[in-house]
C-alpha cells in the first residue's frame, strides 16, 4: 500500500481488515475461474468487492493528503500508482505472451490489441471494440482479466481530478449523498442496458455502467472521514468507543461477509437480477465489511488480519493477474480448447499452485523492490550489481537476460498472432464457398425427373429396397455457424444444395426461414 504525504498526526497507512477482505475477493474470483460451477458459481462478484475497497482506500488516502498539505499532488499520486501496478503487470504480460508464442493457436488471436489494452489500461474498451462477433466469446483471450484493472485505473486517473469538486460541498453528508447518487446512476444505467436487450458484455465491461462499486467505496470514505480524522488526533468520541457501537458494527460486518459468500454461491443469470442486482448487493455487503473492519477497536478487523489472509491479501494483485493467463495457457496446451469449454480439475489445481508460487516470486523480487526504491532506484541497484563481485554480477546478468528473452518472446508472439481464430477462419471459408456457389449458379432449371418404367408383375422374388437417391437441388440446409462451417463439404457432396446459414442464429429462427 502506498503512502501519501506524511504528517505527524496521520492515520495509519494500513487499515485493519482490508487485506483479509482482499483475500476473500481474490479467492472468489480464482475459484470461480479455475473450478467453474463447482464451488462458487457466482464468484465473479469478488471483482466488485475489489472495486469497493479501491474506491474507499484511494479516497481516504487522497482526503488525508489534502487535509495534511492542503492540496493533492497528481504527479505523486500517479507515480505511486505506476510503482504499484506496472512491475507485476509487465512481468505477467511478457512472460505469458512468450508462453503463448510457444503454444501457438487461438491463444495468440488479437494478442497485440490485448497487450496494448493492458498497458494503456483500456482493456475493457479494446475488448468491446473487437468483441462484437460470435467468436469473441469463444476465443480464449489471454489477458481478459485485465478489463477490471482498466476500470480501476481509469478511476485512478479521473478521480483525483474530480475530487476537488466534491470537496466544494461543505458537509460530509452532502459528499456522501453526491457519491451515492452517482453510484445509483451507474447501477441504473447497467440495468437499463441489460433490460433493453443490449450487449451484456458492454454492460459488464463498461466503466460508466460498472462504476457503482467504486463510488460506493467513495461514499463510505466520505462518511468515515470525520471519524478517522478525530481518531488521528486522539479525539475519538465516546459513542464510537462504546462497546455497544463496536458490537453493532461488528455484527454488521459479519452479516456483510456472510452476504458476500451467499451471493457468490448463486449462479449468474443474464437479467437485471444479476446485472446489476447481485453485483450491487455484493458491493453493499463489501462496504459493510470495510466499515466494520476499520472501525476503531473492531474485532472483525483483527479477525480478517489473520496471517494467512494477510499473506493472500498482500499478494492479491499478483494472484489476480497470474491466474487467468495461466489457465488459458494450460487449458490450451492440454486440451486444445479454451476455459469456456471446460476446465479439468487437475488443470485447475495446477494453475492454483502455479499462481500462488508466481505471485509470491513477483511480490518478493519485482513488486516490493520497485515500491520501496522506485524505478530509478531499482535501475541504480542493477547498475551497482553489474559492478559488484562475481556472484552478484552473475545474478544481475541472469535477470537482465531473462527479461530480454521474455520481451523478445512477447514480440515474436505478437508478430505470429493470427488475425482470426481457427473456428472463425473455418466459418469464413464456408461463407466464401457459399458466395462462390451463388455466383456460379446457373439460372437453368433442373431437368424434370423421368418416371421409372412400370415393373411387370411376376412370380420372381421382389428385389430388396434400396435408398432413394437424393439430388442436391432437393435439399435445403438451414443452420447457424456450424452449418456455415460445413458448407464447403455439403456443396461438394450435394451439388446444387441450398444452404442458408449465418453466425449467432437462434434455433427459433428456423421455422420462419423454412
Amino acid at each position: 500500500m502506498t503512502s501519501p504525504a506524511q504528517h505527524p498526526a496521520a492515520t495509519p497507512t494500513r487499515y485493519a481488515g482490508l487485506d483479509g477482505l482482499r483475500a476473500v475477493a481474490v479467492a472468489l474470483v480464482v475459484l470461480y475461474h479455475l473450478f467453474p460451477g463447482a464451488l462458487v458459481p457466482g464468484g465473479f462478484v469478488g471483482v466488485d468487492v475489489f472495486f469497493v475497497i479501491s474506491g474507499f482506500l484511494i479516497t481516504t488516502l487522497l482526503l488525508r493528503e489534502h487535509r495534511s498539505t492542503g492540496r493533492i499532488s497528481l504527479v505523486d499520486f500517479w507515480r505511486r500508482r505506476a510503482r504499484r501496478l506496472l512491475p507485476a503487470l509487465t512481468l505477467v504480460v511478457i512472460a505469458c505472451a512468450s508462453a503463448a508464442w510457444m503454444i501457438g493457436g487461438d491463444v495468440l488471436v488479437r494478442l497485440g490489441a490485448q497487450i496494448v489494452g493492458a498497458f494503456t489500461f483500456s482493456y475493457n474498451w479494446v475488448a468491446l471494440s473487437g468483441g462484437d462477433g460470435y467468436f469473441a466469446a469463444t476465443t480464449p483471450e489471454l489477458f481478459r482479466n485485465m478489463w477490471s484493472l482498466a476500470v480501476e485505473e481509469q478511476f485512478y486517473l479521473l478521480w483525483p481530478i474530480v475530487l476537488p469538486l466534491f470537496l466544494m460541498l461543505p458537509r460530509s453528508w452532502a459528499r456522501v449523498t453526491a457519491a451515492l447518487v452517482a453510484a445509483t446512476a451507474s447501477a441504473v444505467w447497467m440495468g437499463a442496458v441489460v433490460a433493453s436487450g443490449g450487449d451484456l458484455t458492454r454492460a459488464y465491461f463498461g466503466t460508466d455502467t460498472h462504476a457503482f462499486g467504486l463510488l460506493l467505496g467513495v461514499a463510505l470514505a466520505f462518511g468515515m472521514a470525520p471519524l478517522l480524522r478525530r481518531l488521528a488526533v486522539g479525539d475519538l468520541p465516546a459513542w464510537a468507543r462504546s462497546g455497544g457501537a463496536r458490537a453493532t458494527v461488528s455484527a454488521l460486518g459479519v452479516a456483510g461477509l456472510i452476504g458476500i459468500l451467499a451471493i457468490a454461491s448463486i449462479p449468474a443469470g443474464d437479467t437485471t437480477a444479476t446485472f446489476p442486482g447481485a453485483l450491487l448487493a455484493a458491493s453493499v455487503c463489501a462496504a459493510m465489511v470495510i466499515l466494520a473492519g476499520v472501525w476503531p477497536g473492531s474485532r472483525l478487523g483483527r479477525a480478517l488480519d489473520a496471517i494467512p489472509l494477510r499473506w493472500v491479501g498482500d499478494r492479491s494483485y499478483g494472484i489476480y493477474l497470474w491466474h487467468w493467463p495461466l489457465l488459458v495457457l494450460l487449458v490450451a496446451a492440454t486440451t486444445g480448447t479454451g476455459p469456456e469449454a471446460g476446465v479439468p480439475v487437475g488443470v485447475g489445481a495446477l494453475v492454483l499452485v502455479s499462481t500462488l508460487a508466481l505471485a509470491e516470486a513477483s511480490y518478493r523480487w519485482v513488486e516490493t523492490p520497485v515500491r520501496r526504491f522506485g524505478f530509478r532506484g531499482c535501475a541504480r541497484r542493477v547498475r551497482a550489481a553489474l559492478r559488484a563481485r562475481a556472484a552478484r554480477r552473475a545474478t544481475a546478468l541472469a535477470g537482465l537476460a531473462t527479461g530480454a528473452a521474455l520481451v523478445a518472446g512477447a514480440g515474436a508472439a505478437v508478430a505470429a498472432a493470427p488475425a482470426v481464430s481457427s473456428g472463425q477462419s473455418v466459418v469464413e471459408a464456408g461463407a466464401a464457398a457459399l458466395a462462390a456457389e451463388t455466383a456460379a449458379a446457373s439460372p437453368t432449371p433442373a431437368p424434370a425427373e423421368t418416371s421409372p418404367a412400370p415393373v411387370e408383375a411376376s412370380d420372381a422374388t421382389a428385389p430388396s429396397p434400396s435408398p432413394t437417391p437424393v439430388r442436391g437441388d432437393e435439399i435445403t440446409a438451414v443452420g447457424d455457424s456450424v452449418m456455415l462451417a460445413s458448407a464447403p463439404s455439403l456443396l461438394e457432396r450435394f451439388p446444387g444444395i441450398d444452404v442458408d446459414a449465418a453466425e449467432s442464429r437462434s434455433a427459433w429462427a428456423g421455422p420462419g426461414i423454412l
